[in-house]
């Protein structure tokens, strides 16, 4: 996305995105295409021009879950968005005819849980996982003293435990748009 794009779409009113980073430099160029320095590139000019920048990785086996790349970008979103970035580390499920190009019918939840402790290793404090259900990683906790904050339920069902942004047992001012 230009820096022309992002002016255009902030002045007529965008005030969050939520941009999916699927893998690491090189490796993920050969299934996309895509080049992952310029979507980050796109997310930093966002998040400079005070819209709400959310990151979702797709952990699909082969391409994307290896620990050094998982890491990779956790410590790029940190260092370049912020600690209070939040990462979605979802589960894959196959596609229509993705068996022929050799991936599995779909993500081991550990591997998932596995994304989102390195996310939260790293130092993000707000990685939530996602496509299995009633797992504890789709809450919103206060990265402060763990209070639930959020409580989500798969498939849809979210309950909002705040009424403003501030934790209501230590608080923790919390970057969370009501």
């Amino acid at each position: 996305m230009t820096p022309e794009a992002i002016d255009l779409l902030v002045e007529h009113g965008l005030d969050a995105v939520n941009i999916d980073v699927k893998g690491c430099p090189k490796e993920i160029d050969r299934w996309t295409g895509a080049d992952v320095n310029k979507v980050f590139e796109s997310a930093k000019g966002l998040k400079e021009k005070g819209v709400h920048v959310e990151i979702t990785t797709l952990i699909i086996p082969h391409v994307n879950y290896r620990e050094e790349c998982l890491k990779y970008i956790a410590k790029r979103i940190l260092r370049e968005l912020g600690e209070d970035t939040s990462w979605h580390v979802t589960r894959y499920y196959a596609a229509y005819k993705s068996y022929e190009r050799g991936l599995p019918s779909a993500t081991p939840i550990s591997a998932d849980k596995k994304a989102r402790q390195i996310g939260l290793e790293v130092g993000l404090k707000f990685v939530y996982t996602g496509n299995f259900p009633n797992e504890e990683g789709e809450n919103t906790n206060c990265p402060n003293c763990g209070e639930l904050l959020i409580k989500r339920t798969y498939p849809f069902h979210v309950k909002v435990l705040i009424d403003k942004p501030v934790c209501p047992k230590c608080g923790e001012k919390l970057p969370i748009i009501l």
